[in-house]
């Protein structure tokens, strides 16, 4: 299963509350850059830019799409590639959607986000906009995760997963 949404939606901690459920591994493809590349993500768009990331980060994607059989958590902005999208077609897809006020306060001020430089809720509100019909574009399902604790999350998740199969 592979998560994906915009930062704060809260992949990360629902990949690894899900894998710890199921008993299986958990990825991160933004984990597996930092690690491949020696370098924060922040660092990787400063020093290289917008472009070269998203380069790193469709590899990672392809990569960790053809290796890895646990629960898959992509970085906010690995559906703007056309490929990445297309490889998602053949993946269970759940897309963590969160609303504007939960966004900004769990990302707090952005200092290690590269894309939130400036004023963080009006920056935010233009990647939920941009971003919103691409995640929903490529999700088998979508959870809203406003207001909610991450175990409520995985409850809906694992639900929706077990209807998807009956």
């Amino acid at each position: 299963m592979v998560l994906v949404g915009p930062m704060g939606a809260g992949k990360t901690t629902l990949a690894d509350l899900l894998a710890q459920r199921w008993g299986v591994a958990v990825r991160d493809t933004d984990a597996d850059i930092v690690a491949a590349q020696g370098r924060e993500i922040s660092d990787l768009f400063v020093d290289d830019g917008e472009a070269a990331f998203r380069a790193l980060e469709r590899e990672a994607v392809a990569r960790a799409l053809a290796e890895h059989d646990g629960v898959l958590s992509l970085g906010g902005g690995a559906v703007l590639d056309e490929d990445t999208r297309a490889l998602l077609a053949d993946h269970t897809v759940v897309f963590l959607q969160v609303g504007l006020t939960d966004a900004v306060k769990r990302v707090g001020l952005g200092t290690s986000r590269p894309l939130l430089m400036g004023n963080v809720r009006s920056r935010v509100k233009a990647l939920l906009d941009e971003r919103t019909p691409i995640y929903a574009s490529v999700a088998t399902h979508t959870v809203d995760t406003d207001g909610r604790t991450p175990d409520e999350v995985a409850d809906e998740v694992e639900a929706l997963l077990e209807e998807a199969r009956a």
